[in-house]
């Protein structure tokens, strides 16, 4: 089965459509209208009443996104009397081995977050999750194709997508001042601002290893500065490129050396995300590479937002790479299960609720939307706006490792990169296991 991507051109394209436009507990959820008239897709409230929703998301307490569920969740609450809607959340990992274990024990809730491109196509080849292609005609002027195409399967659209995430450098530019320090755009420029930094006394970069995603974002990222967007997909992809590539080289060197000039925060083998990022914003380490929902976590985290800034990750290899290409994209949505005993009303409070988060999230800092922007958006924190910016102008998007591999290759992925951070398999070992391991 082969899944539609996003062309870099259109990712860019829908990036600019929908902004351009306007400018675990389970418990019920203590959540104007998130959606529009349209959007009944064929539920409607005499058959939604005494009926019960189930969802589960990351979403949780520290999560950026919470609040904008919960929002988007009390609006369609309210829009739908009778309908009760009962959110559970998990954290980021331990959610990944949950999801797939209900996929294969058929015990899904009725509609539930996931990652597009790889990660779900096995929900979709199973037949566990419900064909959205006829309710998505109900949104498709607000949602375009293009927002929906890492999470189309054969032409067939499985979910409705929340965001456009992209990976960026979040810094503390107040730190950076302090040390005559500008945002790196080249290799050497960054290296120069780990070792003026620890040089000073203060810790480059926080980062996690524990959750492994977290160190991924740093390492994708410089894998896509190393070989560029094309090479990358094709090889992660299956469709003619190598691991074997002498460029893929480039990001694992560039792991361990960050590690032996000591650029990364001690411990951070036993760091989770959270314990991490709390000291970014506490000041105690002066960047943190991570997606686009970290403006939010600033705004409501950091003692003083205003010392932070943001920029895209510097460029390793500037042949085959650009400072404008990026990580990230359509990939955070909503599924509804196949099992789901109210099909138009799931299939309706997934697209409803997803265009809610998206309005909530963005205004509040935690993420790019993925719905057009056709409210008004001039409370948008300003780090939000320009990480938007540069998603605007980004001439490529490509998924993140473990969201575009398949599942088996994202795990054996994750497992290589914790040890290569940890220094128990080299560079050299770490590319010939990758190339290995795509080769399968």
């Amino acid at each position: 089965m082969k899944i539609r991507r996003i062309l870099s051109g259109v990712a860019a394209a829908v990036l600019m459509a929908a902004v351009v436009t306007g400018c675990g507990s389970t418990a019920p959820a203590d959540n104007s209208q998130a959606g529009s008239d349209a959007g009944n897709a064929g539920g409607g409230n005499d058959a939604a009443k005494e009926t019960t929703i189930t969802l589960w998301s990351i979403a949780t307490e520290s999560d950026s996104f919470h609040t904008a569920y919960a929002d988007a969740i009390k609006d369609f609450e309210t829009s739908h009397p009778g309908v009760k809607v009962v959110h559970e959340t998990f954290e980021n990992e331990s959610y990944k081995t949950k999801i797939k274990s209900a996929v294969a024990a058929n015990e899904l809730p009725d509609v539930f977050y996931t990652w597009a491109g790889g990660f779900s196509q096995p929900f979709v080849d199973s037949g566990k999750v419900l064909d959205l292609t006829s309710y998505y005609g109900n949104y498709k002027e607000d949602l375009s194709e293009a927002a929906v195409a890492n999470i189309t399967y054969d032409g067939k659209v499985y979910g409705s997508t929340i965001v456009t995430p992209v990976s960026a450098m979040w810094y503390n530019q107040k730190i950076f001042k302090e040390n005559n320090l500008e945002a790196p755009a080249t290799w050497d420029d960054f290296v120069n601002v780990c070792t003026t930094l620890k040089a000073a006394g203060v810790t480059p970069i926080a980062t996690s290893a524990k959750d492994k995603w977290v160190l991924a974002m740093l390492h994708d990222g410089l894998t896509l500065k190393s070989v560029g967007p094309e090479k990358l997909q094709k090889t992660l992809l299956k469709q003619g490129g190598s691991y074997s590539d002498p460029d893929f080289l480039l990001s694992a060197q560039k792991i361990k050396e960050l590690s032996d000039i000591g650029a990364f925060i001690d411990g951070a083998a036993a760091l989770s995300n959270d314990e991490a990022s709390a000291e970014f914003y506490a000041g105690k380490a002066a960047m943190y590479f991570t997606g686009s929902w970290m403006g939010g976590s600033i705004m409501t985290d950091a003692a003083d937002p205003t010392d932070f800034s943001v920029a895209p990750i510097p460029v390793v290899n500037d042949k085959n790479a650009k400072l404008t290409d990026f990580m990230g994209g359509g990939a955070d949505s909503l599924m509804v299960a196949a099992s789901t005993k109210d099909a138009d009303l799931s299939a309706e409070f997934a697209f409803e609720v997803t265009k809610g988060i998206s309005k909530y999230a963005y205004l509040s800092g935690a993420g790019i939307p993925a719905w057009k922007v056709n409210y008004d958006d001039s409370t948008v924190p300003e780090l939000t706006k320009k990480v938007t910016e540069y998603a605007n102008s980004a001439t490529s998007f490509t998924l993140w490792f473990d969201t575009l591999l398949e599942s088996e290759d994202a795990n054996e992925y994750l497992a290589l990169l914790q040890k290569l951070y940890l220094g128990s398999i080299t560079p050299e070992d770490f590319q010939k296991e990758m190339a290995a391991q795509l080769e399968k």
